[in-house]
């Protein structure tokens, strides 16, 4: 049923079920994963003038990084023999993810959320919601942190 699992990841504390639950989907399904994680680059842009881009793009890019080196390290701890490949992108999260799933045949998304009701979610947004609602592949979304 799945080919290819897509989980996008933001290096939270949470973060860990998802992949375990996506490695192992994976898993039963003889699929791969592909991990990513999006720099968003519009949370900069209300950055002062004399912030370093350059300076800035290199933690976000660190941060990255260590995001999919945790990502990883979950799956590959959780379904050893699942293919497992990693990718960086940079722009709008929910933009992103979706494109990449479409350009890159993606068969699901498998991604968290922390299932945020009232005027939290309508505040903070959801990354999760916007690529459910975008996405024409199917998307998984599994709960972390406290409900």
């Amino acid at each position: 049923m799945y080919d290819r699992i897509l989980v996008p990841t933001d290096g939270s504390e949470g973060m860990r079920r998802v992949v375990e639950h996506a490695a192992r989907l994976a898993e039963l399904h003889e699929a791969s994963l592909e991990l990513v994680y999006v720099v968003n680059t519009a949370a900069v842009a209300n950055l002062p003038m004399e912030t370093s881009w350059e300076g800035v793009s290199e933690m976000l890019r660190e941060e990255g990084e260590g995001a999919l080196d945790a990502a990883e390290s979950a799956a590959r701890e959780a379904a050893p023999d699942v293919d497992v490949d990693r990718a960086m992108l940079e722009g709008n999260p929910a933009h992103e993810i979706v494109s990449y799933a479409d350009r890159g045949g993606c068969s699901l998304i498998c991604m968290g959320t922390h299932g945020r009701g009232g005027v939290s979610r309508l505040l903070l947004g959801s990354v999760a919601e916007r690529v459910v609602r975008a996405s024409e592949v199917p998307v998984l979304t599994v709960r972390v942190g406290e409900a």
